[in-house]
């Protein structure tokens, strides 16, 4: 149970740290992303950041679970809102929002698992 915990909340990380570079360096997948979904280039910072502190968040879990248990809820919260941000204009292209979704939910279910509810 450990090393899957572990193993997959540092995939997590990993995942959520390289989407947060992407946005905060203004690379243009994120931008073509902001302009399908008809978002302003000025929420990008903002992501950016929410998606470096779940990064961050997941990591700080190791020594503070209740951190990890926060970081991953809000990570899964973020994609539940990618997921409406893509419904809302139509977007079936889903594969990459499954692939940082599932593996948010799989950190916070083995988290769960490993370290209690509280």
């Amino acid at each position: 149970m450990f090393a899957a915990y572990v193993t997959v909340t540092i995939l997590a990380s990993i995942f959520a740290a390289i989407a947060a570079t992407t946005y905060l360096i203004g690379h243009d997948y994120p931008k073509a992303q902001m302009d399908m979904k008809r978002l302003p280039y000025s929420w990008m910072p903002r992501l950016g950041t929410v998606l470096a502190a779940g990064s961050l968040g997941l990591l700080a879990g190791f020594a503070v679970p209740l951190l990890g248990t926060l970081a991953a809820t809000g990570l899964v919260l973020y994609f539940i809102g990618a997921l409406i941000a893509h419904l809302r204009v139509g977007s079936r292209k889903l594969v990459g929002w499954a692939v940082f979704f599932v593996t948010s939910v799989a950190t916070l279910a083995l988290g769960l698992a490993y370290h209690g509810i509280w």
